[in-house]
């Protein structure tokens, strides 16, 4: 939530007034979704509580036609304080985000080796897909509208998707050529599996 709660506040005060669709069509824009965790059906709910924790302030309500009722937000001074403290504790300490592959992973031995290392090859796939959209993205016509930060963020993620291929690879390889998976002669082979 405190990624979603910095993002909607920093939008917010950047956008301001704003309508909570407009944060929603920047964040999904950014694909903050992906990277970010930031759920779209979470920012209504979560403009409203902000607004019930007095971080952000309702401007005004309208209905256009048969519409669903907009409501504009601003961010107030204690929003603002919410905002920096959020933004500095991101930027100045590092967080691991959950990650459930890791939780699998530690069940290795529950596995097949054959399936493992197939297992691992996909996710390797899979991330190059993601590096080559992240590429064709950056080559786009409408990338050169974005800030350059943008290119940047999107660097970082290219970096370490090909360090994540690379490690899938080479695990990949010891687990295909039989390396323990425990120090000694233990190899856990006779692991418990379903038929």
């Amino acid at each position: 939530m405190s990624a979603t709660r910095m993002m909607i506040l920093g939008l917010v005060q950047w956008m301001q007034p704003v309508h909570g669709y407009d944060v929603r069509r920047e964040l999904l824009s950014w694909s903050a979704d992906k990277w970010a965790n930031v759920q779209p059906g979470s920012i209504y709910h979560a403009l409203r509580k902000l607004a019930e924790e007095g971080l952000l302030h309702e401007v005004s309500t309208e209905q256009v036609a048969g519409r669903p009722a907009r409501t504009s937000y601003e961010i107030t001074d204690k929003g603002r304080a919410e905002f920096q403290s959020l933004l500095r504790n991101s930027w100045w300490n590092l967080a691991t985000p959950p990650d459930p592959f890791m939780a699998a992973f530690s069940f290795l031995p529950a596995l097949p080796r054959e399936e493992a290392a197939a297992a691992l090859r996909n996710r390797a796939i899979q991330l190059r897909a993601t590096v080559q959209q992240l590429e064709a993205a950056s080559q786009a016509e409408w990338a050169d509208q974005k800030p350059v930060y943008v290119a940047w963020m999107w660097e970082l993620s290219v970096v370490r998707a090909e360090a994540e291929i690379s490690w899938c690879e080479r695990t990949a390889e010891k687990i295909a050529a039989g390396e323990p998976y425990l120090p000694g002669d233990a190899t856990y082979e006779e692991w418990p599996r379903d038929a």
